[in-house]
Formats: structure tokens, C-alpha cells, sequence
């Protein structure tokens, strides 16, 4: 870090309905905390809204940070992720693998270098008055299709797609990715790499559609090709495409629901995030049942990578409503037992189906409407399982390894009813 690195910046943000965005107030960077305030003129805006309550109130002055943060989490959500933060400390330091390991960057920076199109309808600038967007251009659909026939010819792909296809196992870090744009969609990009132990990004695909045909609100998947790697895409469901360009909804993550930092993070649960929705939320029963069969549907097909981030809510300015699910990604599994990132209800965080089922009064279902929820998700991926692996190309050998090690693995059905079991 240099001495004449910023210490504040600007945010902007894209109110609902709005295709522009207006700043909305300040972030300063203090020590080692940094803190919001609103502008004046933001506030004296009549369609101002919040950018997050209880966190961000519509008041002047500088907001205090709730206990335990460093800075406000739902600006915090608006960072970049694992990935993009080894992009920019390789864009930065021209630096690879292990050496990135030692090298810093302030959060401030980390905001002000990663592109304006990130998840959200926030950005950041050093300018309170003139929007300019970074890495506004994002890869076509098109392009990465075609990026094999680029790359021989000699035509250069935009930055982020040449980083995501050709240095992702160099840099390392999370798994790689693009924003790809077509028509009246976006999409994010996930490679595969060439150190996978198997087809991940095919996992996610068959998890995602699995999900959906089981009745879960998922973002929509399909699969790829570019350059000879396996690509998943995504379908953003935080734009819409409007005649005069993108509405931008706001989010923010559970984690910022609960008001916990990245490492109190151990300590969020289902049976919290249930409360929370209960309270907060629009329509909160529908919500409760969705996120119970989220919570099912992470065990059976072996996703312990259900961390607070990867679970978040639309915020319009008075009210909460789940997004669709995301990030459904079963995880290597060697071991018989496991455990699920976000605790299910007490202390309680081990991948079985009956601590689900003894916790059901948490999301407002009785026992034997959980068990019933159960039931028709193992229909569903028992009687899709081999249609959806066509689908995606899936070899036999990851077939064979993902079906009874990630999903439906025995060790979830311990202790349920002897109606649910493992085996068809």
C-alpha cells in the first residue's frame, strides 16, 4: 500500500425503477474502519430510499457502525469476491499464485478497482459528480462462444474473459469467472479449471436444474463451451433490461441480515435467518417453506458450501424478499459424515435430514409437511437424475462418482423416518 492511496470515495446507486444511477453519499476510510454518510443532496431527494435498514438510516451526519463491524455490511456486499480480488491484486503487483498471497490492498481500493457492474445496484467512484463506469464493456455470449476461433486468429478478447479463460489456474483463488452480456440478459460466467478433480461447474449445473425441476426459486443455468473448458452460465436476477438501459435491484446477503462480519460468520443459522424473515419479510411464510427446501435440498445433493453469502435478499427500501437461489454447488466429499456452513438450528450443523425435520416449526411447517417437501425433492432428483446428467454431457465416471457420495448420500438419511432413505 502506498501513501497516496485514497481514503474516501463515493457511492452511487441505482434507485428502483431508475436505468442511472445518483450518487448517495460518502465512504471514508478511518483508521481501520470505514464509514458511510449521505449526502445532502440524496436526502433531500424525494425518492430517496435507505440503502439498508436497521444499518444505513436516512440521516445526516456520519452513521455509526453497528458492534463488531468494520465497515458497513451492506457496502461490504457490494466488494468484490475471492476471484476478483486476485484479478485486481494480480492487475496491481503483475503477480501470480502463492506470491499473491503476501500482498494488500485496502477495502477502499478493492472497491474503487473492480468493475461497476457488480452484483447489486451499487458502485463506487472517486468523483461525487461525474459517473464514469469501469470495465463497463462486458464479454458477449457470442464472444465466449466463439473464443477458441478469437484466440487462434489472433483477436483479443476484453480483459476480463482473457483473465477468466487463460490465467484462472495460473493466479489460482476461486473458481473463475465472467460477466457476459446477450440481448436482454446477462449472465456470470463460471470455468471449469484445469486442476479439478472433477467436473465442478457440471455439479452446479445439475444441482441448479435439479433444484428448479423440484420446485425451488433458482436462478436459471445452462452449460457451454469456450476454449475447450466447460463453461456455466448464469442468468443475473439482479438487472432488467428496460428500454433505456438496466434497472439494477439492491441486494444484500444474510450475512448482513444477521450483522455479523466475515469471521463471526460460523455463527449464522437457518433457524436465525427464519426469524429474521418471519419479522421482515414480505410474504413470509411462502419465504420460510422456500428456504426450508433450500436448506433439504443443500443436503441432498451435498452442498456444505451454504455460507451466509450465499444466501440474499432483495431490499427496496422498506422490504425484504428472498432472491432466487444461487451457488447451489455440491462439494468433494471423501469422508461419510458432513456439515453444512450455516448452522440448522442451535448448535446443530451436521447434513442430516431429521435435524431438519425436528426443526420445521422454525420455517411454520408441521413434521409431516417437512417430511412430505422431502419426499417429492427425492422423486424429483431420482426420476430426473439420469435426463439431467445427459443433459450435461456428464461422463460416466463423475456420474458414478457424484450420485451417493455428494447426492443422496447415505449419511443424510441417518435418523430419519424409515420412509426416507437414500436408496429408490
Amino acid at each position: 500500500m502506498t501513501s497516496d492511496a485514497p481514503t474516501q470515495a463515493y457511492v452511487w446507486a441505482w434507485l428502483p425503477g431508475a436505468t442511472d444511477p445518483v450518487v448517495a453519499g460518502q465512504i471514508t476510510e478511518q483508521g481501520d474502519t470505514i464509514q458511510f454518510n449521505y449526502g445532502r443532496s440524496y436526502l433531500e431527494r424525494e425518492n430517496a430510499i435507505a440503502l439498508y435498514l436497521p444499518e444505513l438510516p436516512l440521516e445526516p451526519g456520519l452513521l455509526p457502525l453497528p458492534g463488531g463491524l468494520s465497515m458497513p455490511s451492506s457496502i461490504r456486499d457490494a466488494a468484490p469476491d475471492a476471484w476478483g480480488r486476485r484479478v485486481i491484486l494480480n492487475r496491481t503487483f503483475g503477480k501470480k499464485g502463492p506470491e499473491l498471497d503476501r500482498k494488500e490492498l485496502s477495502e477502499l481500493i478493492f472497491l474503487l478497482e473492480s468493475g461497476s457492474d457488480r452484483i447489486g445496484a451499487l458502485d463506487f467512484q472517486e468523483s461525487p459528480t461525474d459517473y464514469i463506469p469501469r470495465q463497463s464493456q462486458n464479454a458477449t455470449l457470442e464472444e465466449l462462444i466463439d473464443s477458441a476461433k478469437r484466440v487462434e486468429a489472433g483477436i483479443p478478447l476484453t480483459p476480463e474473459l482473457d483473465q477468466a479463460l487463460h490465467h484462472g489456474s495460473s493466479i489460482g483463488g476461486a473458481r473463475p469467472k465472467a460477466l457476459i452480456e446477450s440481448d436482454d440478459k446477462k449472465y456470470i460466467a463460471k470455468f471449469s479449471a484445469s486442476n479439478d478433480l472433477y467436473s465442478v461447474v457440471k455439479a452446479e449445473f445439475i444441482a441448479m436444474r435439479l433444484a428448479a425441476l423440484a420446485g425451488l426459486n433458482v436462478a436459471p443455468v445452462s452449460m457451454t463451451k469456450a476454449s475447450g473448458k466447460d463453461v456455466l452460465l448464469i442468468e443475473r436476477f439482479d438487472r432488467i433490461k428496460a428500454v433505456a438501459g438496466w434497472h439494477r435491484k439492491i441486494m444484500v446477503s444474510a450475512l448482513t441480515l444477521f450483522g455479523l462480519d466475515e469471521m463471526m460468520a460460523r455463527y449464522a443459522s437457518y433457524e436465525d435467518l427464519a426469524q429474521i424473515i418471519r419479522v421482515r419479510f414480505d410474504q413470509p411464510k411462502a419465504s420460510l417453506h422456500e428456504l426450508f427446501a433450500r436448506l433439504v435440498f443443500n443436503i441432498l445433493c451435498g452442498n456444505t458450501d451454504d455460507h451466509a453469502r450465499n444466501h440474499a435478499a432483495f431490499w427496496d427500501g422498506q422490504s425484504l424478499t428472498l432472491t432466487p437461489a444461487y451457488d447451489i454447488c455440491p462439494q468433494g466429499r471423501t469422508g461419510r459424515e458432513a456439515s453444512q456452513a450455516m448452522l440448522i438450528a442451535g448448535d446443530k450443523r451436521a447434513s442430516l435430514l431429521q435435524t431438519c425435520l425436528s426443526n420445521a416449526h422454525h420455517f411454520l411447517l408441521k413434521e409431516k409437511d417437512a417430511v412430505v417437501i422431502v419426499q417429492s425433492q427425492l422423486q424429483v432428483i431420482r426420476e430426473n437424475w439420469d435426463l439431467v446428467c445427459e443433459e450435461a454431457e456428464l461422463t460416466e465416471v463423475d456420474k458414478n462418482l457424484f450420485w451417493g457420495r455428494q447426492f443422496l448420500n447415505p449419511f443424510a438419511f441417518e435418523g430419519a423416518p424409515g420412509k426416507l432413505t437414500s436408496k429408490a
